[in-house]
């Protein structure tokens, strides 16, 4: 009993990117997210700009499909987020949730 918890523990950060392609993320926040964010989502161009690198998974998720759907609104990132496929989304939440912060780089 304790080896299959410890088995179901230990895969659950795995399971937590299964949906995105970080590889493919990077490519598209070349293309998309870079303007504002940073390419690697460490140094936005303004301070109104939320940095995206080491953000949740889930939270990245969530926020791109809000900002999709009009739950969040924000014209910029509507637009952005609009033209995002389900997969998109998933890459470019992988990408930027496996980067570390910049407040990591401080240290």
């Amino acid at each position: 009993m304790r080896l299959t918890v410890l088995a179901l523990a230990g895969a659950l950060p795995l399971g937590l990117h299964a949906a995105g392609n970080p590889e493919s993320g990077k490519a598209k926040a070349a293309q998309v997210c870079a303007a504002c964010h940073g390419p690697d989502g460490k140094k936005p161009s303004a301070a109104d700009q939320p940095i995206l690198a080491g953000q949740h998974y889930d939270y990245l998720v969530r926020a791109l499909t809000d900002y999709k759907i009009g739950r969040r609104t924000n014209p910029i990132m509507k637009g952005f987020a609009g033209q995002l496929s389900k997969q998109d989304i998933e890459d470019l939440a992988a990408w930027f949730s496996s980067q570390q912060s910049s407040l990591h780089d401080q240290r």
